[in-house]
């Protein structure tokens, strides 16, 4: 019997995808995040945070077999380079230069959140394959100058390879729960234990200056997380962005949907000062099962924490490195975590024993010269990336070499 044809179809809204069948898929893969499933895409988009008024213009790729769901991506359209993380605006600045239209470009991505993980969502190798090289085609059909994959897993990245997009190294910072003797750290005092003394004293240094401002920290997981919580956590956020200048990427409509739709995968940690709250970070948590290692084929992936939000309405000295590092490192260890993703950039990280991890993105562009110049850069890149890695490992945070950095 002949096998059934594969359908491509291109949707303009993640609104009008099958949402079971869209996590289903997602739970299959190796490289499974909270930000892929469909509650959260659906969330940018509902909310009007990443939509064709930002920019952001949805055309999800889906791959049909015999009626089932057997590949899909998210595909946007993009008319700038802003909530991306990756940064191409000199290849934006040279195609204008020489009187050619970078944008629009397309973009496989979650908006606004640098974090790694599946892109490509596919039943298998071969349904990965055959999704990238429809998007790929797509992209000519449109006679589109570019097509991004940003922050791509292992399986990603190979289809990619076999596609003949180039590949791009960069590095983000991540904390591993892992104790020099081996096995996690006990508490907190056995984390910094494990540190240099001059990092040890430092981070103490900092935690007591909060202390000594009257500030106390109290955090609150999935449902238990109040509404006035929220509340309190958006009015930091959006004063972030306010106070260099700009309106928040994501609405206040969008957290009120993550708090709805998928309260299993934030825990908020609130600063208060004599009763009265003063500051917010929301970490994520990956609570959602990937079926590609365990019994019956379902477990839960690697415990991890990602830091994503920060904000204060009091300026209080090292608040942000506690809020943001401390208070959820001992929440990582206590609860069995073994890593935290500290998010885009930082070196600053590694003060905090966030160490040097490779991320990757893939790219395509119609014009051969520009192809071949991107390439040939992207080579002297790497070489570089990997030099200063290098440099990051010698000045290793940790009194003994026991976490490992991979090479970029």
């Amino acid at each position: 019997m002949a096998e059934k044809a594969i359908i491509t179809r291109v949707h303009t809204s993640p609104l009008a995808l099958d949402a079971a069948a869209w996590n289903a898929l997602l739970a299959q893969q190796a490289h499974a995040t909270p930000f892929m499933r469909h509650e959260y895409l659906a969330a940018l988009h509902a909310s009007g945070s990443a939509v064709p008024a930002t920019g952001w213009h949805p055309h999800y790729v889906t791959l049909e077999q015999d009626g089932c769901l057997i590949a899909a991506c998210p595909l946007y359209l993009k008319e700038h380079s802003y909530g991306e993380y990756i940064f191409d605006w000199a290849w934006a600045r040279a195609y204008q230069e020489h009187g050619l239209a970078y944008y629009p470009k397309a973009l496989v991505a979650v908006p606004f959140t640098p974090v790694p993980g599946s892109r490509l969502l596919a039943r298998d190798e071969a349904a990965r394959t055959a999704l990238l090289r429809a998007v790929v085609a797509w992209c000519e059909e449109q006679s589109l100058s570019s097509l991004h994959l940003l922050f791509g897993s292992e399986a990603d990245m190979a289809a990619c390879k076999s596609v003949g997009l180039m590949q791009r190294t960069t590095v983000q910072f991540h904390w591993k729960n892992l104790a020099p003797e081996g096995g996690r750290f006990r508490d907190f005092e056995h984390f910094l234990g494990a540190l240099t003394q001059d990092k040890r004293k430092k981070i103490r240094q900092e935690q007591r200056r909060v202390r000594d401002a009257g500030v106390r920290f109290r955090w609150a997981h999935g449902s238990d997380i109040a509404a006035a919580d929220w509340n309190f956590f958006y009015r930091c956020y959006e004063r972030t962005y306010l106070e260099h200048g700009n309106p928040p990427y994501l609405s206040r409509a969008f957290f009120e949907r993550m708090a709805r739709d998928m309260p299993g995968a934030w825990l908020l940690f609130i600063a208060e000062r004599e009763g009265e709250a003063i500051a917010s970070s929301l970490i994520a948590v990956n609570a959602y099962p990937s079926s590609a290692r365990g019994q019956n084929g379902f477990t839960f992936s690697p415990p991890t924490a990602y830091g994503r939000y920060w904000g204060a309405l009091e300026r209080v000295d090292s608040l942000h490195f506690d809020a943001c590092y401390y208070q959820p490192l001992a929440w990582c260890i206590a609860h069995g975590f073994e890593t935290f993703e500290g998010g885009a950039q930082g070196e600053h990280k590694m003060a905090r024993a966030l160490m040097p991890v490779a991320t990757h993105s893939a790219h395509w562009l119609a014009h051969p010269a520009f192809a071949d110049a991107v390439e040939h850069f992207l080579e002297r890149e790497d070489a570089g990336m990997a030099a200063y890695v290098q440099e990051l490992k010698a000045h290793t945070p940790f009194r003994v070499a026991a976490q490992k950095v991979p090479n970029p």
